[in-house]
């Protein structure tokens, strides 16, 4: 697939250049007239070509890279940020992007640290040694996807401004999908820059591990979202729609489903992740979506053990879950001190800082 553009509305453009993953053959990038250059809003990954493959779908529309006067991404996985550090070289840009960009920075500077803890969550999911021998062997051989490790110049965290020919957009957090998600919106026009929180598709992912709980920041992150009241949708995957609240409708939907049959296995435990995840998604554990189905099932599993719902018991290298009685749950929710679960949460992590309002002009 090749790199291609095309105008969205006057002053905007969608860039949608190839991956390189089995069943998502590509992603987007935003451009926005601002001033004589633009905004570019994320940037593919990185592979051999794919730079000219942002320069060919910006050709289409009559743009070129040394337009880019600020780059933004709406969070720090490989197809969103992978290309940061040579468009900012090249446009001699800022780079913005959310502070909790551990989860990506951390793991692209340390690809063996990375793989260790990839390799843990198979074991306390269950996966024969053998059979993480065989993944570290081809983990090893995969391409990052990331041209060089950079960290924003600035952070973009709500009270940020971007200011474009459309006008101002405002920033957005939106964890779940990933630690460092945030979406953009322009209020006069209702348009919602979503990255990978809404997708047109829909399609649920969670970054495992490096929150307490992805799944109900994603949850609270639907809220957020609903309440902007969007009218257009310009997604990281796939063609902008304006089924905004259907969509999130949909999530919230697939999110209920998933956890209420995590909820089923575990009852037929006590069960290790890789016992619980067939009876989830209706298909077998494979090289090719062993890491995908895990990380998810883990995270239902975190988000039910919160809530009192599951717990796990190790035999000193797999977990394995079951059901909590209701009196255990009880007990469980009354150490919560009636807090929400996201409440809890946000009482153990550190605050993001919140700049006075700045402007991309």
């Amino acid at each position: 697939m090749l790199g291609r553009g095309e105008r969205v509305r006057p002053g905007l453009w969608r860039l949608r250049l190839p991956l390189p993953w089995p069943g998502v053959p590509h992603g987007n990038a935003w451009a926005i007239a601002a001033d004589g250059g633009i905004v570019m809003v994320d940037t593919g990954t990185y592979g051999p070509g794919s730079m000219a493959e942002l320069g060919r779908s910006l050709d289409q529309v009559g743009l070129e890279l040394d337009q880019v006067t600020l780059l933004a991404c709406t969070h720090a996985h490989s197809d969103h940020w992978g290309q940061a550090a040579p468009i900012r070289e090249r446009a001699d840009c800022e780079l913005w992007m959310h502070p909790n960009h551990a989860h990506a920075t951390k793991s692209a500077s340390d690809p063996e640290a990375a793989l260790a803890r990839r390799l843990e969550v198979g074991r306390q999911s269950g996966i024969p040694e053998d059979a993480l021998r065989r993944y570290a062997e081809r983990f090893r051989n995969l391409p990052s996807g990331v041209a060089d490790v950079i960290e924003p110049d600035r952070d973009l965290v709500p009270g940020m401004e971007i200011d474009t020919d459309l006008g101002t957009w405002t920033v957005h957090e939106t964890p779940g999908h990933a630690p460092s998600h945030v979406c953009l919106f322009q209020r006069e026009h209702r348009l919602l820059i979503s990255g990978d929180h809404l997708l047109g598709r829909i399609s649920l992912y969670f970054d495992y591990g490096w929150t307490p709980d992805p799944v109900g920041e994603f949850l609270d992150s639907l809220d957020r979202v609903e309440r902007l009241d969007a009218r257009l949708c310009l997604a990281g995957h796939g063609r902008p729609f304006v089924d905004v609240r259907g969509h999130i409708a949909g999530n919230r939907q697939l999110v209920r489903t998933r956890l209420e049959s995590v909820l089923a296995a575990a009852g037929r435990g006590p069960r290790t992740v890789v016992e619980i995840v067939p009876d989830v998604y209706e298909e077998a554990l494979s090289t090719s979506n062993a890491s995908w189905l895990l990380s998810q099932t883990m995270c239902y599993l975190r988000h039910l053990e919160l809530m009192g719902r599951v717990a796990s018991e190790s035999d000193g290298e797999a977990e394995r879950w079951r059901v909590m009685t209701a009196s255990a749950t009880c007990a469980r929710r009354s150490r919560i001190c009636g807090r929400s679960i996201l409440t809890s949460y946000r009482s153990r992590m550190a605050p993001v800082a919140r700049p006075e309002i700045r402007r991309s002009s």
